[in-house]
């Protein structure tokens, strides 16, 4: 049984000068990041029904977690910087449940719920970042797929732990900068993504492509059935991480990605920063030995003793 979480947990409000920093940083921007953007059409992502449904800690009846966003197969530019607005968008079925800059998949849950390891695999980062989904957890899967799960209220694991399938990793909340200003009208959720080879991909299968869910495109918890393939961590190429430092433009975080003794868990903090603060670098080169094509590989990041499966918000 796990203690209580506690409000600042939920919301990752801690600690607060720190938060109030990246919160002026959201909105500022510095000389290497663009601000945040923001307006009109950003309301479209409010859904105050299942957000109140959410913090009540009810369920649906059916026992499958709603879809709150898709992956936007149509972003507006980095070098724009990170846009809530909805003006430019397509999720994998033609739609429109998505914003701009929106790169994972969206679970609306209530607070408190056990997140899963959605194949086995490799810790490698836990950080929280007020203004870039809060507190996270960053697993490498083997076979050039990392999946990192944002918006949680507590960790249970830390960075060189091994997880199995189905495995729990964290305890849900809706920590960020986005949680507080939304509050109540927006879900809490674990905004989940899916990385391939370091680029952000949906798991979600558009047309012909294989879909990276063991399921297809109706994904299911782990039932601790079938027996699991070897898990072999992807094999991360060191001069490309070099590369990757060297073309940071920003001193200060330069000298921060050297501090990383073990080079998988550098690799990994020199993607995280490629991927969530693109415009800090000069170029981003692929960090893996080796390509490779998507494969059925995730199952729901959730217990099966909770969910039974998904369903999308508009059907």
């Amino acid at each position: 049984m796990h203690k209580r979480l506690s409000l600042g947990e939920v919301f990752g409000l801690t600690p607060i000068g720190k938060r109030l920093a990246e919160t002026r940083f959201m909105l500022a921007g510095d000389p290497y990041t663009p601000p945040s953007r923001f307006g009109p059409s950003s309301l479209a992502i409010l859904k105050p029904g299942l957000s109140l449904r959410c913090y009540l800690g009810l369920r649906r009846a059916d026992r499958r977690v709603p879809i709150y966003n898709l992956f936007n197969h149509t972003p507006t530019p980095l070098e724009e910087g990170w846009s809530v607005r909805v003006t430019q968008v397509r999720d994998f079925r033609g739609g429109r449940n998505t914003y701009d800059s929106h790169n994972g998949t969206d679970f609306a849950i209530p607070i408190g719920t056990t997140v899963v390891a959605a194949a086995p695999g490799l810790v490698l980062r836990v950080s929280s970042e007020f203004h870039r989904g809060g507190l996270k957890v960053f697993i490498d899967h083997g076979h050039g797929i990392v999946t990192t799960h944002n918006h949680l209220a507590r960790a249970l694991v830390q960075p060189g732990q091994l997880v199995g399938r189905g495995e729990p990793i964290a305890l849900s909340g809706y920590s960020g900068v986005d949680g507080v200003a939304a509050f109540p009208w927006s879900a809490p959720h674990v905004h989940f993504n899916v990385w391939l080879d370091g680029a952000y991909v949906d798991p979600f299968a558009a047309g012909d492509e294989p879909s990276l869910w063991r399921h297809h495109n109706d994904p299911t918890p782990h039932r601790g059935q079938g027996e699991e393939e070897p898990f072999w961590p992807t094999d991360w190429d060191s001069s490309a991480v070099e590369k990757a430092r060297a073309a940071c433009r920003d001193p200060k975080l330069r000298a921060l990605l050297c501090a990383e003794p073990d080079a998988a868990r550098r690799a990994m903090n020199t993607l995280f920063y490629m991927n969530y603060f693109p415009t800090r670098f000069s170029e981003r080169p692929v960090l893996v030995s080796e390509r490779h094509e998507r494969r059925p590989l995730l199952d729901l990041p959730f217990r099966a003793q909770d969910f039974d499966g998904i369903v999308f918000l508009y059907d």
